[in-house]
């Protein structure tokens, strides 16, 4: 063991310290700490997550169920009515209250569980030292103390003391708002030094651009720079379109009810009926009114969609984008791996001439053997294509490759002479070269520049993927990029990436749901255009990366409508394509797994990601592949609409017969001598009715509605709860006539009936209003089915229990059973023949 935990998170200015200081004050050394001694501090100091992000407690989510403040002022008016000796009615409401919290709790509380399993299938690792030994663990699991080492596209998992580091360049644009990358090293500094200017520390939430580095975790967590703006700032993302049509519905349905109820209330007590009653009955109405439920249904309705994608190998990180997901209809990818296998194999390495040359493979092999800033598909099919002797050459220094230069460079020694080799995309080698290697020895570029132009030509569009490489000997060491400059033009590299099998009709595929392809790769134009021919897209116009930097904003805008193919572009292009897209109105869906794509990840609507993806893009991506396969997310696509479909379902059957009876309710109880329910039943009928509702996450969805992304429309929901609203008034209505000049209904029958009417009615017509084709051409799910008879049923036979007497209801006659029946079907039979016209006449979700 190491010497005690006494410091571990009081190390402050830690960049003012060497190395060896911090490692002595966390009580750890360079083979790292043992398992052990991690585990003990990662007890001390829980999960190296910022306290604003953990998932909140039970108790905190139980409690949060009763914080809407009808809800709290029902409560108060119960405890009222117990302190003025009306024990049971009070007793029965707050039970009811309470059943309706944990119902809510169960659901919320299953569905985060549900994510946090999910989420635990993609969890971004860190590389740390334990015991001499280099293993892989969750970032959450770092703990003061830990040596980590770290490569490009590492998150950095805590803030860190570097302890060494090679050409090491950090993103820290997330905390510090520099743009560029900045270069770390191991060096002494002041300890008023600011955070922009610590060169030897890096920070938690940034990550690696390039190079490598071993350093020492000194915090973590709420502890970090990271963890303490958090506890000052909201870190919640941008709202999507369905969050905010949500939040507005809401608004609005708490207006209305709110100034419903405060009427209701006044004229109840203008009417001279006992004030607490009249209080308790006006805040039932508005929990009936309430949508109550609608966050615990939402999060049941995107978790359960989330585990049907996970079954799909689609791991959801962030529910709310599940609507996003269905909603998109734009979605741009690379075409590495995506479009094509991803496996890139090494086809030739050609002299200048266009001949097989041994030399130029030598080097080329030199240069991905001693690199080690970024690991590419590249490198790798040039190692296992052959494997020259090299051991002739010693490394001295690399110039890391990096996504605006597009070229690596690697000084090595040979026979006392130093060379810098240097490959990468063909045009940005040719810029640093000035001469050419060629059989009749070194020429100017010049002299054979068309025939360069030639080969790639040729190559590329075959589908090659074509590199330059170059080299120079060099007296001086280290290098940097600026020795990147009057090279030799040594040859080609030739690379073939087929096209994935069956790519073609999974893009026809997911063009087939109203979701076009739209392919940005850094790769040339040629090379672009084959491919985007061979998997289906418009190849007329293709845009490059040059284009782009002479158009404008507005004109892109208009561009990218007609434009499926995006070539030779760059990082910080591939955002302002995003960008562009947007702006026209489309919901936009980026899928990346590099370094190089973080910044079109934040700008879309929909980012996705892989899981072997590099840890930055992982983290930044809403939706997580398992497969980088195209045909996933076409099946992730269907099963995101269903989501959508379900909730919606929610959303309209909350706005139809549940807000028609509520507000029915009201109003009648202005006109009869006595209170059309009692505050219990109130409550009763709610909690009832809401049941089916609870199931509607399971069931099926009619195949014509994913054809097409779907979007929130607040005009569509008004419309159809003004439309349902008031037919499901207009059957109230009748039942009450029914009631009091056919059946002549005492007080209790009154108020039994009506609760039969209203809970079976309500029940019942969640069948029709699921599904946009006739009802009895549409089969709900089980779940579903079972719930409505299930609640049917119990609204029948309550009345007939001792049950029924707690809750003040009479057993009714066979003629008052027989006139709800008929009631109930004409409006079941209404309501279908309302929404066959009221689709034939909206546009919004036809």
């Amino acid at each position: 063991m190491h010497d005690g935990l006494r410091a571990e998170r009081n190390v402050s200015a830690f960049w003012a310290l060497s190395a060896e200081r911090v490692m002595e004050e966390l009580g750890t050394g360079p083979d790292g700490l043992t398992e052990d001694e991690a585990a003990e501090r990662l007890r001390k100091y829980g999960s190296n997550i910022p306290r604003e992000m953990r998932r909140p407690g039970d108790l905190f989510l139980l409690l949060s169920q009763f914080r809407s403040p009808i809800v709290l002022l029902l409560v108060f008016a119960a405890l009222l009515s117990v302190y003025l000796h009306q024990t049971i009615e009070a007793g029965i409401v707050l039970a009811i209250v309470f059943a309706s919290g944990i119902l809510g709790f169960w659901q919320e509380r299953t569905a985060a569980d549900t994510i946090a399993r999910l989420l635990a299938m993609v969890q971004v690792r860190a590389t740390v030292l334990r015991a001499s030994s280099e293993k892989e663990i969750p970032v959450e699991n770092i703990v003061p103390g830990d040596i980590v080492i770290l490569k490009a596209g590492d998150i950095i998992p805590g803030d860190c003391r570097i302890i060494e580091s090679r050409d090491l360049f950090v993103n820290e644009a997330a905390l510090t708002g520099e743009t560029y990358p900045v270069e770390k090293i191991d060096e002494d500094l002041p300890a008023d030094a600011p955070l922009a200017e610590r060169r030897n520390s890096l920070f938690m939430g940034t990550n690696v651009v390039s190079g490598r580095a071993t350093a020492i975790v000194v915090h973590t967590g709420r502890d970090t720079e990271f963890g303490r703006i958090s506890h000052h700032l909201e870190l919640r993302r941008p709202e999507t379109d369905f969050e905010r049509g949500l939040r507005n519905f809401g608004y609005f349905l708490m207006e209305l009810t709110l100034l419903l109820v405060v009427a209701i209330f006044a004229i109840n007590v203008y009417l001279n009926r006992p004030v607490l009653e009249s209080f308790l009955f006006s805040l039932a109405l508005a929990v009936g009114l309430t949508p109550q439920l609608l966050p615990a249904i939402v999060s049941v309705n995107l978790a359960h969609g989330a585990r049907e994608m996970a079954t799909l190998r689609v791991i959801v990180r962030r529910l709310a984008s599940i609507e996003n997901f269905g909603s998109m209809n734009v979605l741009c990818c690379d075409k590495t791996g995506t479009l094509t296998e991803g496996a890139a194999k090494m086809h030739a390495a050609l002299d200048v001439d266009g001949k097989e040359n041994q030399n130029v493979f030598l080097l080329a092999y030199v240069n991905a053997f001693h690199e080690t800033g970024f690991t590419s598909p590249i490198d790798q099919a040039i190692l296992s294509y052959r494997q020259p002797d090299v051991s002739g050459f010693e490394k001295l220094d690399e110039v890391p490759y990096d996504f605006v230069r597009k070229r690596l460079s690697i000084l090595v020694s040979r026979d006392e002479e130093n060379i810098m080799i240097t490959k990468g995309a063909l045009r940005n080698v040719l810029e640093v070269c000035s001469s050419a290697q060629t059989s009749d020895g070194i020429v100017a570029l010049d002299s054979v520049k068309e025939n360069i132009q030639q080969i790639f030509s040729d190559y590329s569009s075959k589908g090659y993927r074509v590199l330059g490489i170059a080299f120079r000997k060099i007296s001086g060491r280290p290098v940097t990029k600026d020795d990147e400059r009057d090279m030799t033009f040594l040859g080609f590299l030739i690379f073939f990436d087929p096209v994935k099998e069956g790519i073609a009709k999974t893009v026809a595929d997911l063009a087939g749901l109203g979701v076009s392809l739209k392919m940005i790769t850094g790769d040339n134009k040629l090379v672009a255009s084959t491919v985007g021919e061979q998997v289906g897209l418009r190849k007329e116009i293709v845009l490059t990366g040059s284009d782009l930097r002479r158009v404008s904003d507005e004109a892109l805008q208009r561009l990218v409508r007609d434009v499926d193919i995006f070539a030779e572009v760059e990082p910080n292009q591939k955002e302002r394509i995003i960008l562009a897209i947007r702006r026209n109105g489309d919901v936009v869906g980026y899928m990346g797994d590099g370094i190089n794509d973080v910044s079109a990840l934040h700008a879309s609507d929909i980012s996705i990601s892989v899981e072997n993806a590099v840890d930055v893009a992982k983290d930044a991506a809403d939706i997580v592949l398992m497969e980088k396969d195209l045909n996933v997310l076409h099946r992730g696509v269907v099963a995101g609409r269903k989501t959508f479909a379900n909730t919606m379902k929610y959303v309209f059957m909350a706005t139809s017969a549940n807000f028609g009876n509520m507000f029915s309710m009201a109003l009648l109880s202005i006109f009869l001598p006595f209170l059309p329910m009692l505050p219990v039943q109130v409550l009763l009928t709610n909690l009832l009715t809401d049941l089916p509702e609870m199931a509607i996450a399971s069931d099926s969805v009619d195949p014509e509605y994913l054809v097409r992304p779907r979007r929130w429309s607040i005009r569509f929901i008004r419309n159809f709860m003004a439309v349902f609203g008031m037919l499901s008034s207009l059957f109230d209505y009748l039942t009450f006539g029914a009631l009091l000049f056919l059946l002549h209904a005492t007080t209790a029958q009154f108020r039994t009936g009506w609760f039969m009417e209203s809970v079976i009615s309500a029940s019942m017509v969640v069948l029709v209003i699921r599904t946009r084709r006739p009802f009895f051409r549409s089969v709900p799910s089980r779940y579903l089915i079972i719930s409505t008879l299930a609640v049917g049923a119990a609204a029948f036979l309550l009345p007939y229990t001792p049950l029924g007497g707690l809750f003040m209801f009479t057993p009714l006659p066979l003629s008052f059973l027989a006139a709800t029946v008929v009631i109930v079907a004409v409006y079941v039979l209404t309501a279908e023949v309302a929404k066959s016209h009221f689709y034939r006449r909206s546009t919004a979700f036809a």
